[in-house]
């Protein structure tokens, strides 16, 4: 299968679409955010995500993004720059999210990390599944 669509997903993007339940910072926000997890589960295709460290297809519709940067900068910094730490991945890779959610669920999840690389941040209370 050909991959037709490439997404730009920020790195920490993968542990909150493997959690993802339908809620987030305003209603087009989380309208997206489940749209772009169809998107990389194929809905339209087959897809890829590309790991990026700037705002991504999720950022662009959340509040916090203003003019194309992050309103919270440092922290999702941090949080991108955990998961690329625990998982070895570089900004710039490719591949199927389901590569990537299998990455991020063996050297991230299981092991436990999660709270390492985001455990202030404000949603970490769905990410106990």
């Amino acid at each position: 299968m050909e991959v037709t669509t490439t997404y730009r997903i920020r790195p920490h993007h993968g542990m909150c679409l493997y959690f993802f339940e339908g809620k987030g910072y305003s209603e087009g926000f989380t309208k997206h955010m489940a749209e772009v997890k169809e998107w990389l589960l194929g809905k339209n295709g087959p897809a890829s995500l590309q790991l990026v460290g700037a705002t991504d297809e999720i950022c662009s519709a959340c509040p916090h993004n203003k003019g194309g940067s992050c309103e919270s900068a440092e922290k999702v910094d941090r949080y991108d720059a955990g998961v690329l730490k625990y998982t070895g991945l570089k900004a710039g890779q490719e591949m199927t999210f389901a590569e990537f959610e299998r990455i991020v669920e063996e050297k991230i999840l299981q092991p436990g990390y999660g709270k390492v690389i985001c455990g202030d941040c404000q949603w970490r209370d769905i990410c106990h599944k």
